[in-house]
């Protein structure tokens, strides 16, 4: 017997409409080429073959063909596991480069390669003092002023050094918070993408439910996912709500056998990554789905805040290492039907393994022990603000020290040269306060003629500014040299592991970009094969209806 009339016809019909989508797709991915974001979208088809064709047009034989193309679905081209690896290698360079940043401010304090400053500072006093070995000259008013000068130069230098140091930590300080500036801070950029995504995972699962794939609202959703990646390790989970996991998963009959799975969108949760203060991984959930509680009002979505160390007073950027960021999980989560703990991130809290979040917690609170923080797993492995900061108020406050020593001999207590600014004591030195003291300014003391000789003072200043027991085996200038060095080494290290970690990143988006990209040449190959398709399912129709004029005029009467 011939095939059922119209089946053929639905075949053909089908092919068209299926080549007619594809055609379609395709110009959508075509307009889209340089949309930031933008996944090449696919059209998903299956065979119409049942085993048991029930239909008005069936004839009865037994040799069962196709009925066609279903169109199953318009989709994304995309591979989780490339974003995965896209998400953690983010994290990773993100955290270099925002040390990065931070190195590079302390450097432009610092480096003293290309221009005069601490340690040609110091050299300047040794030579004057060398020059002020002659007894004639100990007691010249005119060495003595071009001596104080030269003393007034290097804590100049200090001053300004930790004036600057103390700037690039409250700019560290806001880049995190905000605080004090126009631009916002990670802070603010995590709680503002946490709240798009969790809008968008209602928007999209509402859309999804009716019948609409969301696919733009998908790519949108996946930007804000690789930029928060840039600032906290993330991880995503596609799962059915509870409604619809597990046994609910299913139609069944009558009997309880399956007769289906249900068509239902997944969700999306979004799990942020930590290590505990024991030294443990755990997770916490900033994006729950789109589940809004039982009241349908509730958060889907955590939020962070900024603290001090004690946990309840606002930060602020006139103390920026005591900081604590607290992060707040999804008020509509709950964990084994308990509510999840908020966590803090701060030097003895939780710490994370990458981030721009972290980097800058790190060198606001890290001093570069190099040992396990006391409270902690994590070690003080950052040489952060507060470690060139304390160099520097060492280096200030050992020279004033040795300086004052000097000049007070045996004999006295009180010709001290060099003060705290802010109360002319010789308490509390450091390099934002070191100054003359008012004494030697206003010239009540002088350099000190104590002593066999005369020039026993200075001769043991020169001394002195030798001397390499003071300062871990350095002199002054040597020790600020070293701290220089030793700058200049930490930046090198972090700029090599931030080149490699670009690399692996760019070579995981040139990845993506292949795979979910839009390539002209590729959708001008898929278009022409489309149209070639689209053509031949139109020949098929003619072909059909020539068959059916034959039949119908040549048989009968």
């Amino acid at each position: 017997m011939v095939r059922a009339t119209f089946s053929g016809f639905n075949t053909a019909l089908s092919a068209l409409q299926a080549n007619q989508k594809r055609l379609d797709i395709t110009g959508q991915n075509l307009s889209n080429m340089n949309t930031a974001g933008y996944t090449r979208q696919q059209l998903e088809a299956s065979s119409l073959n049942y085993t048991n064709p029930v239909s008005h047009y069936s004839n009865g034989n037994e040799t069962a063909v196709g009925f066609g193309v279903s169109m199953d679905r318009v989709s994304q081209i995309r591979d989780p596991y490339l974003d995965i690896q896209y998400r953690s290698q983010s994290a990773d360079c993100s955290y270099t480069n925002r040390l990065q940043t931070a190195l590079n401010s302390l450097s432009k304090v610092l480096d003293e390669t290309t221009i005069s400053g601490i340690r040609q500072a110091f050299d300047d006093i040794q030579s004057t003092l060398t020059s002020m070995q002659d007894p004639a000259k100990v007691s010249d008013p005119i060495y003595e002023s071009e001596l104080r000068t030269k003393m007034q130069s290097v804590c100049n230098l200090f001053n300004q050094a930790s004036r600057q140091i103390s700037q690039a930590e409250q700019n560290e300080f806001q880049r995190l918070t905000g605080e004090g500036s126009s631009e916002q801070g990670d802070v603010q950029k995590i709680n503002d993408i946490l709240r798009q995504i969790g809008d968008l995972n209602v928007q999209i699962k509402r859309n999804q439910v009716a019948g609409h794939p969301s696919l733009e609202l998908q790519d949108e959703r996946n930007l804000l996912l690789d930029e928060l990646s840039g600032y906290i390790p993330v991880e995503t989970r596609y799962y059915k709500d509870d409604a619809h996991s597990g046994n609910n998963a299913y139609d069944y009959d009558a009997n309880g056998a399956v007769i289906g799975k249900k068509d239902w969108p997944d969700d999306l949760e979004v799990s942020m990554n930590y290590i505990d203060a024991q030294g443990k991984s755990q997770k916490l959930i900033l994006v729950n789905g789109s589940d809004l509680g039982a009241d349908g009002l509730t958060k889907n979505y955590g939020q962070l805040s900024v603290l001090k160390g004690d946990h309840q007073t606002a930060a602020s950027v006139s103390d920026p290492a005591n900081i604590s960021i607290k992060f707040e999980k999804a008020p509509s989560y709950k964990g084994n039907g308990q509510v999840a703990a908020d966590v803090y991130a701060e030097l003895k809290g939780i710490h994370f393994e990458g981030g721009s979040l972290q980097a800058s917690l790190d060198m606001l609170q890290k001093t570069g022990t190099g040992n396990v923080i006391n409270g902690s797993t994590a070690v003080d492995d950052v040489r952060g603000y507060q470690y060139y900061s304390g160099k520097l108020d060492q280096l200030a406050s050992t020279f004033a020290k040795s300086m004052n020593d000097i000049n007070n001999g045996k004999n006295h207590t009180d010709q001290n040269l060099l003060s705290n600014s802010t109360d002319d004591s010789t308490t509390g030195i450091t390099a934002g306060n070191i100054g003359i003291s008012k004494g030697w300014t206003s010239g009540t003391i002088h350099i000190s003629t104590d002593g066999t000789n005369r020039t026993d003072t200075i001769l043991d200043m020169i001394a002195a500014m030798k001397d390499t027991k003071k300062l871990n085996g350095k002199t002054f200038a040597d020790y600020m040299n070293n701290l220089s060095t030793q700058l200049a080494s930490d930046s090198s290290s972090n700029q090599t592991a931030l080149k490699t970690g670009t690399t692996v990143l760019n070579s995981i988006q040139d990845s993506r970009d292949s795979l979910s990209g839009v390539s002209l040449d590729e959708e001008a190959t898929n278009m022409m094969a489309y149209v070639s398709a689209y053509n031949a399912a139109s020949r098929l129709m003619t072909a059909l209806d020539e068959v059916l004029n034959t039949l119908i005029s040549n048989t009968g009467a």
